[in-house]
Protein backbone atom coordinates (compact mmCIF):
# COMPACT_ATOMS: atom_id res chain seq x y z
CA UNK A 1 0.00 0.00 0.00
CA UNK A 2 1.77 3.58 -0.75
CA UNK A 3 2.64 5.13 2.57
CA UNK A 4 0.17 8.40 2.00
CA UNK A 5 -2.71 5.91 2.10
CA UNK A 6 -0.78 3.63 5.32
CA UNK A 7 -0.77 7.18 6.62
CA UNK A 8 -3.81 8.11 6.52
CA UNK A 9 -4.98 4.57 7.81
CA UNK A 10 -2.99 5.24 10.80
CA UNK A 11 -4.70 8.45 11.26
CA UNK A 12 -8.37 7.20 11.34
CA UNK A 13 -7.23 4.31 13.46
CA UNK A 14 -5.88 6.73 16.21
CA UNK A 15 -2.41 5.21 15.97
CA UNK A 16 -0.17 7.55 14.68
CA UNK A 17 3.55 7.14 14.60
CA UNK A 18 4.85 8.59 17.87
CA UNK A 19 7.77 11.28 17.08
CA UNK A 20 10.29 12.24 19.40
CA UNK A 21 12.64 15.26 18.65
CA UNK A 22 16.51 15.94 20.16
CA UNK A 23 17.02 19.54 19.20
CA UNK A 24 14.89 22.41 18.81
CA UNK A 25 16.90 24.93 16.76
CA UNK A 26 15.89 26.78 14.16
CA UNK A 27 15.42 23.49 11.91
CA UNK A 28 14.08 21.59 14.73
CA UNK A 29 11.47 24.64 15.46
CA UNK A 30 10.38 24.47 11.93
CA UNK A 31 10.04 20.71 11.89
CA UNK A 32 7.99 21.25 15.16
CA UNK A 33 5.61 23.33 13.41
CA UNK A 34 5.32 21.04 10.38
CA UNK A 35 4.47 17.97 12.24
CA UNK A 36 2.04 20.37 14.74
CA UNK A 37 -0.40 20.86 12.09
CA UNK A 38 0.02 17.52 12.21
CA UNK A 39 0.91 15.67 9.28
CA UNK A 40 -1.58 12.62 8.67
CA UNK A 41 -0.73 9.60 10.51
CA UNK A 42 2.12 10.89 12.33
CA UNK A 43 2.28 12.99 15.92
CA UNK A 44 4.94 14.80 17.53
CA UNK A 45 4.78 12.92 20.89
CA UNK A 46 8.45 14.86 22.75
CA UNK A 47 11.04 17.63 22.46
CA UNK A 48 14.01 16.67 24.13
CA UNK A 49 16.45 20.16 24.47
CA UNK A 50 19.34 21.26 26.79
CA UNK A 51 17.59 24.98 27.15
CA UNK A 52 13.87 23.58 28.03
CA UNK A 53 12.31 27.04 26.83
CA UNK A 54 13.71 26.63 23.49
CA UNK A 55 11.63 22.82 23.05
CA UNK A 56 8.67 25.24 24.82
CA UNK A 57 9.10 27.98 21.97
CA UNK A 58 8.84 25.08 19.33
CA UNK A 59 5.89 23.53 21.29
CA UNK A 60 4.32 27.32 21.36
CA UNK A 61 4.89 27.79 18.03
CA UNK A 62 3.17 24.64 15.92
CA UNK A 63 0.53 25.51 18.51
CA UNK A 64 0.71 22.33 20.75
CA UNK A 65 -1.08 22.81 23.90
CA UNK A 66 -1.03 20.49 27.13
CA UNK A 67 2.83 19.38 27.17
CA UNK A 68 4.59 18.90 30.30
CA UNK A 69 8.08 18.47 31.95
CA UNK A 70 8.89 14.70 32.61
CA UNK A 71 12.46 13.53 33.88
CA UNK A 72 12.45 9.69 33.36
CA UNK A 73 11.10 7.50 30.03
CA UNK A 74 8.27 6.06 32.33
CA UNK A 75 6.73 9.54 33.17
CA UNK A 76 7.14 9.76 29.60
CA UNK A 77 5.15 6.58 28.62
CA UNK A 78 2.52 7.70 31.06
CA UNK A 79 2.09 10.56 30.38
CA UNK A 80 2.39 9.85 25.78
CA UNK A 81 -0.21 7.21 26.72
CA UNK A 82 -3.09 10.13 28.23
CA UNK A 83 -2.06 12.25 25.11
CA UNK A 84 0.00 14.81 26.57
CA UNK A 85 3.40 15.76 24.60
CA UNK A 86 6.32 15.72 27.20
CA UNK A 87 9.46 18.30 26.99
CA UNK A 88 12.63 17.23 28.56
CA UNK A 89 15.93 18.35 29.31
CA UNK A 90 17.54 14.74 28.70
CA UNK A 91 17.22 13.07 25.66
CA UNK A 92 17.82 9.59 27.00
CA UNK A 93 14.08 10.18 28.46
CA UNK A 94 13.11 10.05 24.66
CA UNK A 95 15.60 7.08 23.43
CA UNK A 96 14.50 4.84 26.20
CA UNK A 97 10.72 5.62 25.92
CA UNK A 98 8.61 3.11 24.99
CA UNK A 99 6.11 5.15 23.47
CA UNK A 100 8.35 6.82 21.01
CA UNK A 101 8.36 5.04 17.82
CA UNK A 102 11.27 7.16 16.02
CA UNK A 103 13.80 9.46 16.98
CA UNK A 104 14.63 12.98 15.33
CA UNK A 105 17.56 14.22 15.49
CA UNK A 106 18.02 17.53 15.01
CA UNK A 107 21.47 18.70 17.44
CA UNK A 108 23.63 19.84 14.56
CA UNK A 109 26.53 18.63 17.00
CA UNK A 110 28.53 15.41 16.31
CA UNK A 111 29.54 14.89 20.21
CA UNK A 112 25.73 14.92 21.20
CA UNK A 113 24.41 13.54 18.23
CA UNK A 114 26.43 10.51 18.19
CA UNK A 115 25.18 9.84 21.53
CA UNK A 116 21.68 10.31 21.23
CA UNK A 117 21.88 8.38 17.67
CA UNK A 118 23.46 5.29 19.69
CA UNK A 119 21.26 5.25 22.52
CA UNK A 120 18.35 5.66 20.00
CA UNK A 121 19.45 2.48 18.20
CA UNK A 122 20.36 0.79 21.62
CA UNK A 123 16.79 1.23 22.09
CA UNK A 124 15.85 -0.54 18.92
CA UNK A 125 14.53 2.81 17.82
CA UNK A 126 14.78 4.25 14.31
CA UNK A 127 16.70 7.52 13.34
CA UNK A 128 16.41 10.17 11.00
CA UNK A 129 19.42 12.85 11.19
CA UNK A 130 18.47 15.99 10.23
CA UNK A 131 22.45 16.63 11.01
CA UNK A 132 25.17 16.18 7.83
CA UNK A 133 27.77 17.13 10.60
CA UNK A 134 27.33 13.69 11.98
CA UNK A 135 26.38 12.29 8.98
CA UNK A 136 29.41 13.08 6.85
CA UNK A 137 31.77 11.96 9.59
CA UNK A 138 30.52 8.54 10.72
CA UNK A 139 27.41 7.65 9.12
CA UNK A 140 28.51 5.08 7.74
CA UNK A 141 29.66 2.79 11.03
CA UNK A 142 26.46 4.45 12.64
CA UNK A 143 24.46 3.04 10.00
CA UNK A 144 26.05 -0.44 10.34
CA UNK A 145 24.92 -0.60 14.00
CA UNK A 146 21.42 0.66 13.27
CA UNK A 147 21.23 -2.73 10.49
CA UNK A 148 22.93 -5.20 13.07
CA UNK A 149 19.92 -3.98 15.72
CA UNK A 150 17.83 -4.53 12.77
CA UNK A 151 16.51 -0.49 12.49
CA UNK A 152 16.77 2.23 10.39
CA UNK A 153 19.19 5.31 10.19
CA UNK A 154 18.67 8.09 7.61
CA UNK A 155 18.86 11.22 6.81
CA UNK A 156 16.33 12.67 5.67
CA UNK A 157 14.42 14.02 2.53
CA UNK A 158 13.66 18.02 2.07
CA UNK A 159 17.76 18.30 2.78
CA UNK A 160 19.57 18.04 -0.38
CA UNK A 161 21.53 14.34 0.02
CA UNK A 162 17.54 12.98 0.42
CA UNK A 163 16.05 15.34 -2.20
CA UNK A 164 18.81 13.80 -4.60
CA UNK A 165 18.79 10.51 -3.44
CA UNK A 166 15.18 10.28 -4.13
CA UNK A 167 15.25 11.71 -6.92
CA UNK A 168 17.56 9.24 -8.11
CA UNK A 169 16.05 6.10 -6.98
CA UNK A 170 12.91 7.03 -8.61
CA UNK A 171 15.36 7.80 -11.60
CA UNK A 172 16.63 4.50 -11.54
CA UNK A 173 13.30 2.66 -11.14
CA UNK A 174 12.71 4.00 -14.47
CA UNK A 175 15.31 1.64 -16.08
CA UNK A 176 18.19 5.03 -16.43
CA UNK A 177 21.49 5.24 -15.35
CA UNK A 178 22.40 8.01 -13.22
CA UNK A 179 26.43 8.99 -13.35
CA UNK A 180 26.11 12.08 -10.89
CA UNK A 181 24.29 13.78 -8.73
CA UNK A 182 24.50 17.26 -6.50
CA UNK A 183 23.29 20.42 -4.94
CA UNK A 184 22.21 23.71 -6.82
CA UNK A 185 23.96 26.40 -4.69
CA UNK A 186 23.20 30.01 -5.01
CA UNK A 187 26.74 31.04 -3.74
CA UNK A 188 30.16 29.79 -2.00
CA UNK A 189 32.95 32.01 -0.14
CA UNK A 190 35.65 29.74 1.90
CA UNK A 191 36.30 33.16 4.14
CA UNK A 192 32.79 34.03 5.36
CA UNK A 193 33.25 33.71 9.23
CA UNK A 194 30.74 34.12 11.96
CA UNK A 195 31.27 37.88 11.67
CA UNK A 196 30.36 38.72 7.93
CA UNK A 197 27.18 36.31 8.60
CA UNK A 198 26.28 37.82 12.22
CA UNK A 199 23.36 40.36 10.15
CA UNK A 200 22.14 37.54 7.95
CA UNK A 201 21.58 35.02 10.97
CA UNK A 202 20.16 37.50 13.10
CA UNK A 203 17.46 38.62 10.36
CA UNK A 204 16.14 34.64 10.12
CA UNK A 205 16.82 34.04 13.55
CA UNK A 206 19.46 31.45 12.95
CA UNK A 207 23.01 30.71 14.46
CA UNK A 208 25.67 32.54 12.66
CA UNK A 209 27.83 29.48 13.21
CA UNK A 210 25.41 27.70 11.34
CA UNK A 211 24.86 30.01 8.26
CA UNK A 212 28.97 30.46 8.02
CA UNK A 213 28.83 26.84 7.17
CA UNK A 214 25.89 27.49 5.13
CA UNK A 215 28.26 29.90 2.93
CA UNK A 216 31.96 28.55 3.36
CA UNK A 217 31.30 25.36 1.64
CA UNK A 218 31.43 23.20 4.52
CA UNK A 219 27.87 22.05 4.83
CA UNK A 220 27.49 21.46 1.22
CA UNK A 221 30.76 19.53 0.89
CA UNK A 222 28.81 17.62 4.45
CA UNK A 223 25.19 17.17 2.42
CA UNK A 224 27.74 15.76 -0.82
CA UNK A 225 29.59 13.43 1.23
CA UNK A 226 26.29 12.06 2.51
CA UNK A 227 24.89 11.63 -0.57
CA UNK A 228 28.55 10.23 -2.02
CA UNK A 229 28.35 7.36 0.46
CA UNK A 230 24.76 6.28 -0.45
CA UNK A 231 25.94 6.16 -4.06
CA UNK A 232 28.91 5.07 -4.11
CA UNK A 233 30.08 8.38 -6.61
CA UNK A 234 32.77 10.11 -5.86
CA UNK A 235 34.23 13.98 -6.24
CA UNK A 236 36.16 14.64 -9.34
CA UNK A 237 38.56 16.95 -7.02
CA UNK A 238 38.94 17.86 -3.77
CA UNK A 239 36.06 20.61 -3.59
CA UNK A 240 34.22 19.09 -6.17
CA UNK A 241 34.10 21.70 -9.89
CA UNK A 242 31.05 23.60 -8.79
CA UNK A 243 30.48 24.84 -12.53
CA UNK A 244 28.85 28.08 -12.44
CA UNK A 245 25.58 27.89 -14.49
CA UNK A 246 22.43 29.93 -15.26
CA UNK A 247 20.46 27.18 -15.58
CA UNK A 248 20.92 23.63 -14.04
CA UNK A 249 20.87 21.79 -17.13
CA UNK A 250 24.13 22.67 -18.34
CA UNK A 251 25.57 21.14 -15.79
CA UNK A 252 25.38 18.22 -17.96
CA UNK A 253 27.86 19.79 -20.21
CA UNK A 254 30.10 21.20 -17.38
CA UNK A 255 31.28 18.42 -15.28
CA UNK A 256 34.04 16.05 -17.11
CA UNK A 257 31.78 12.88 -18.89
CA UNK A 258 34.81 10.44 -18.39
CA UNK A 259 34.57 10.86 -14.61
CA UNK A 260 30.54 10.52 -14.48
CA UNK A 261 31.13 7.53 -16.87
CA UNK A 262 34.14 6.08 -14.55
CA UNK A 263 33.18 6.47 -11.13
CA UNK A 264 30.09 8.85 -10.93
CA UNK A 265 30.37 11.96 -9.46
CA UNK A 266 28.87 14.24 -6.85
CA UNK A 267 28.71 17.79 -7.58
CA UNK A 268 27.04 21.00 -7.57
CA UNK A 269 25.57 24.04 -10.00
CA UNK A 270 26.95 27.30 -9.05
CA UNK A 271 24.05 30.05 -9.08
CA UNK A 272 22.09 28.25 -11.23
CA UNK A 273 18.16 28.31 -11.58
CA UNK A 274 16.09 27.00 -10.27
CA UNK A 275 18.60 28.10 -7.21
CA UNK A 276 17.57 25.78 -4.63
CA UNK A 277 17.29 21.96 -4.46
CA UNK A 278 19.12 18.72 -6.10
CA UNK A 279 19.65 17.35 -9.40
CA UNK A 280 20.64 13.98 -11.34
CA UNK A 281 22.66 13.60 -14.49
CA UNK A 282 21.57 9.86 -16.49
CA UNK A 283 23.58 8.71 -19.42
CA UNK A 284 21.76 7.53 -22.77
CA UNK A 285 23.55 6.79 -25.47
CA UNK A 286 20.84 4.10 -27.12
CA UNK A 287 19.98 6.35 -30.66
CA UNK A 288 16.28 6.13 -30.25
CA UNK A 289 16.42 6.61 -26.97
CA UNK A 290 17.88 9.71 -27.36
CA UNK A 291 15.55 10.79 -30.34
CA UNK A 292 12.85 10.33 -27.42
CA UNK A 293 14.44 12.59 -24.76
CA UNK A 294 15.08 15.28 -27.49
CA UNK A 295 11.12 14.94 -28.35
CA UNK A 296 10.01 15.72 -24.97
CA UNK A 297 13.07 18.28 -24.86
CA UNK A 298 15.22 17.52 -22.48
CA UNK A 299 18.04 18.04 -25.03
CA UNK A 300 20.50 15.90 -27.48
CA UNK A 301 22.74 13.98 -24.71
CA UNK A 302 24.03 11.25 -24.14
CA UNK A 303 23.60 13.33 -20.81
CA UNK A 304 20.35 14.52 -19.43
CA UNK A 305 19.60 16.79 -16.34
CA UNK A 306 16.75 15.88 -13.83
CA UNK A 307 16.19 17.99 -11.10
CA UNK A 308 13.66 18.90 -8.15
CA UNK A 309 13.32 22.63 -7.81
CA UNK A 310 12.93 22.90 -4.33
CA UNK A 311 14.02 21.33 -0.73
CA UNK A 312 11.91 21.76 2.26
CA UNK A 313 13.72 19.96 5.01
CA UNK A 314 10.59 20.92 7.35
CA UNK A 315 8.19 19.65 5.13
CA UNK A 316 9.51 16.52 3.36
CA UNK A 317 11.09 14.79 6.63
CA UNK A 318 7.41 13.21 7.09
CA UNK A 319 8.38 11.05 4.09
CA UNK A 320 11.24 9.73 5.67
CA UNK A 321 9.93 9.33 9.09
CA UNK A 322 7.22 7.26 7.28
CA UNK A 323 9.11 5.32 4.97
CA UNK A 324 11.08 4.74 8.13
CA UNK A 325 8.35 3.64 10.50
CA UNK A 326 6.48 1.87 8.09
CA UNK A 327 8.64 0.14 5.18
CA UNK A 328 12.08 -0.11 7.02
CA UNK A 329 13.20 2.08 4.29
CA UNK A 330 16.01 4.81 4.78
CA UNK A 331 15.80 7.66 2.60
CA UNK A 332 19.86 7.91 2.51
CA UNK A 333 21.91 5.98 4.06
CA UNK A 334 25.82 5.03 3.25
CA UNK A 335 25.91 1.74 0.86
CA UNK A 336 28.96 0.12 3.13
CA UNK A 337 31.84 2.48 4.18
CA UNK A 338 32.93 5.98 3.45
CA UNK A 339 33.56 6.81 -0.01
CA UNK A 340 34.18 10.34 0.87
CA UNK A 341 34.92 12.98 3.91
CA UNK A 342 34.76 16.09 4.95
CA UNK A 343 38.85 17.57 5.35
CA UNK A 344 40.07 21.00 7.09
CA UNK A 345 41.49 23.56 5.44
CA UNK A 346 42.60 26.45 6.96
CA UNK A 347 40.50 29.85 6.38
CA UNK A 348 43.65 32.23 6.71
CA UNK A 349 47.04 31.85 8.03
CA UNK A 350 47.18 30.47 11.43
CA UNK A 351 49.84 30.34 13.60
CA UNK A 352 51.34 27.17 16.00
CA UNK A 353 49.15 27.16 19.35
CA UNK A 354 46.13 28.37 17.73
CA UNK A 355 42.63 26.45 18.71
CA UNK A 356 40.48 25.62 15.79
CA UNK A 357 36.92 26.93 16.44
CA UNK A 358 35.26 23.54 14.39
CA UNK A 359 32.35 24.16 11.68
CA UNK A 360 31.40 27.58 10.85
CA UNK A 361 34.20 29.32 12.81
CA UNK A 362 37.08 31.85 12.04
CA UNK A 363 39.74 29.24 11.46
CA UNK A 364 38.71 26.28 8.84
CA UNK A 365 36.23 25.70 6.41
CA UNK A 366 35.86 22.20 5.38
CA UNK A 367 35.77 20.38 1.73
CA UNK A 368 34.68 17.14 0.12
CA UNK A 369 37.96 14.97 -0.66
CA UNK A 370 37.82 11.36 -1.60
CA UNK A 371 38.51 8.81 1.48
CA UNK A 372 41.52 7.60 0.12
CA UNK A 373 43.28 10.87 -0.76
CA UNK A 374 42.08 12.07 2.82
CA UNK A 375 43.74 9.19 4.25
CA UNK A 376 46.90 8.99 2.69
CA UNK A 377 46.93 13.17 3.84
CA UNK A 378 46.30 12.14 7.61
CA UNK A 379 43.54 14.61 7.04
CA UNK A 380 41.67 15.75 9.69
CA UNK A 381 38.32 15.79 9.37
CA UNK A 382 36.17 19.21 10.20
CA UNK A 383 33.81 17.42 12.53
CA UNK A 384 36.73 16.50 14.74
CA UNK A 385 38.76 19.93 14.28
CA UNK A 386 37.13 22.09 17.34
CA UNK A 387 39.09 22.77 19.87
CA UNK A 388 42.29 20.77 18.34
CA UNK A 389 45.22 23.04 19.10
CA UNK A 390 47.65 23.82 15.80
CA UNK A 391 51.12 22.39 16.70
CA UNK A 392 52.92 24.22 13.63
CA UNK A 393 51.88 27.34 11.36
CA UNK A 394 49.32 26.48 8.30
CA UNK A 395 48.95 28.62 5.35
CA UNK A 396 45.54 29.53 3.78
CA UNK A 397 43.67 26.89 2.10
CA UNK A 398 46.39 24.41 3.12
CA UNK A 399 44.90 21.21 4.48
CA UNK A 400 45.24 20.74 8.22
CA UNK A 401 46.54 17.11 9.13
CA UNK A 402 46.27 14.83 12.31
CA UNK A 403 49.81 15.28 12.27
CA UNK A 404 49.73 19.43 12.54
CA UNK A 405 46.95 19.36 15.71
CA UNK A 406 47.29 18.52 19.12
CA UNK A 407 43.68 16.91 19.47
CA UNK A 408 41.05 17.95 22.24
CA UNK A 409 39.78 15.15 24.97
CA UNK A 410 38.47 11.83 23.27
CA UNK A 411 35.21 11.66 22.90
CA UNK A 412 32.83 9.38 21.74
CA UNK A 413 33.18 10.46 17.84
CA UNK A 414 36.80 10.34 17.77
CA UNK A 415 36.22 6.67 18.62
CA UNK A 416 34.11 6.25 16.37
CA UNK A 417 35.66 7.71 13.60
CA UNK A 418 38.88 5.58 14.44
CA UNK A 419 36.73 2.19 14.18
CA UNK A 420 35.44 3.26 11.41
CA UNK A 421 38.77 3.85 9.37
CA UNK A 422 39.77 0.94 11.08
CA UNK A 423 36.48 -1.04 9.61
CA UNK A 424 36.79 -0.06 5.97
CA UNK A 425 40.97 0.65 5.46
CA UNK A 426 39.76 1.63 1.93
CA UNK A 427 37.51 3.34 0.53
CA UNK A 428 34.08 1.22 1.56
CA UNK A 429 34.53 -1.89 -1.27
CA UNK A 430 34.28 -4.38 1.62
CA UNK A 431 32.20 -5.63 4.08
CA UNK A 432 33.04 -4.40 7.33
CA UNK A 433 34.92 -7.62 9.73
CA UNK A 434 34.07 -8.16 12.51
CA UNK A 435 34.20 -4.99 15.19
CA UNK A 436 36.69 -4.68 18.29
CA UNK A 437 35.20 -1.24 20.34
CA UNK A 438 31.45 -0.29 21.84
CA UNK A 439 29.80 -3.62 21.58
CA UNK A 440 28.18 -3.37 24.63
CA UNK A 441 26.20 -0.46 22.94
CA UNK A 442 23.63 -2.66 21.26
Amino acid sequence: MAIDMVLRKYEAEGRPIRVGMVGAGATGRAIALQLGTPAPGIRLVGIANRTPRNAERAFREANIHGWGRVSSARDAERAIARGMPVLTDDPSVLTSCEAVDIIVEVTGEVEAGATVVLEAIAHRKHVVMVNAELDSLIGPILNDYARRAGVVLTNTDGDEPGVAMTLLRYLQTLGLRPVAAGNIKGMVDYYRNPDTQRAFAEKNDQDARKVTSFADATKLSMETTVLANATGFRAGRRGMYGPACKDVREIAERLPAAAMLETGLVDYALGAAPHTGAFVIVHEEAPLKKAQFAYYKLGDGPFYVFYTPFHLPHLQIASTIGRAVIYHDATVAPLAGPVCEVVTVAKRDLKAGERLDGIGGFCAYGLIENTAEARAANALPIGLSENCVLRCDKNKDDVISFDDVTLKTEGRALAFWREQKMLWPLSGAQDPPRRVIAETIL
